[in-house]
């Protein structure tokens, strides 16, 4: 086993229990374990077993991988920026609360919720295969879905916990193994064929250098069972992507009403125009939303 050491400082402010909660969802505790001042989550990276340690202080996170196997090129510099993505280091609040300082709707919620962060899946591919899973069924059967594709594709981190499977690894299962484990033949026809098409190099999840997201966002939508709300969802939680309209969510819909104080949800329509005068920053704007329905 080898193991790499970084130091991540910590910007202002930051909320460290929205890390925690994010990564804390499963109770089971299969991929991730959270304790006050620790976060712990394996994945699989490169064909390689990883088990990523964080341990918080006041001003930075202390961070450790316990690789069960080589060291490749370049592993390094991923694993770093694994960090920033489940630390919720990819988009700075200042640029939204700026913009909305002085917005008499958006402008309190965002004061209340002071420093507020988007915190990431591990990859895109785990953000894709989640956006997938959660579709159309509720939180709890979701994340039970999601522990069940763990414990299928995955493997067991010499740490004990399970990673996070890869593309390759789901692409190798069939549909039967997934169906009679509770998930829909739909669900299932998508995930494995989103697997195979990134495994045998058909669809790339890479951005090009300039963080355009146009050739993604439509290479995505070619494929069946992905529609604009999991592409949009995948840019947030898998790229930390800062434009993106989730005028498709119920939640931002139930948030949106409840903000305009109104006696029905906002059709899609509406909601996509309403989010618009945030741009290019509706990715915040959609996650003060979120927050607001907490309050």
């Amino acid at each position: 086993m080898t193991t790499l050491h970084w130091r991540v400082a910590l910007p202002a402010g930051y909320r460290q229990g929205d890390v925690m909660a994010f990564h804390g969802r499963d109770a089971e505790g299969v991929a991730e374990q959270v304790a006050p001042d620790r976060l712990r989550k394996a994945i699989v990276y490169g064909g390689v077993a990883v088990l990523l340690e964080v341990d918080f202080t006041a001003s930075e996170a202390v961070c450790r991988a316990e690789i069960d196997g080589p060291v490749s090129e370049g592993l390094r510099d991923a694993l770093h920026e694994v960090l920033n993505n489940i630390l919720g280091l990819r988009i700075a609040p200042e640029p939204f609360a700026q913009l909305v300082a002085n917005d008499p709707l958006m402008g309190p919620l965002v004061r209340a919720n002071g420093s507020l962060r988007i915190v990431q899946s591990a990859t895109p591919f785990e953000a894709l295969t989640w956006a997938v899973i959660g579709q159309q069924i509720n939180l709890p059967f979701a994340i039970a879905l999601r522990r069940t594709l763990i414990l299928q594709a995955g493997r067991q981190h010499s740490g004990g916990l399970w990673c996070y499977p890869e593309a390759r690894d789901v692409a190798h299962l069939n549909l039967e193994e997934l169906t009679v484990r509770k998930f829909s033949r739909a669900k299932a026809g998508t995930l494995l064929r989103l697997a195979r098409l990134v495994h045998d190099g058909e669809l790339s999840l890479a951005l090009p250098a300039t963080g355009d997201v146009t050739a993604v966002s439509q290479a995505l939508l070619n494929v069946k069972g992905i529609g604009p709300w999991t592409v949009n969802y995948a840019l947030l939680r898998g790229y930390g992507y800062a434009d993106c309209s989730l005028h498709g969510d119920v939640a931002i819909r139930a948030a949106l009403q409840k903000l305009l104080k109104e006696d029905s949800k906002p059709d899609l329509a509406r909601t996509e125009q309403w989010l618009r005068q945030y741009a290019p920053h509706r990715t915040m704007a959609a996650a003060h939303l979120w927050a607001s329905l907490q309050a």
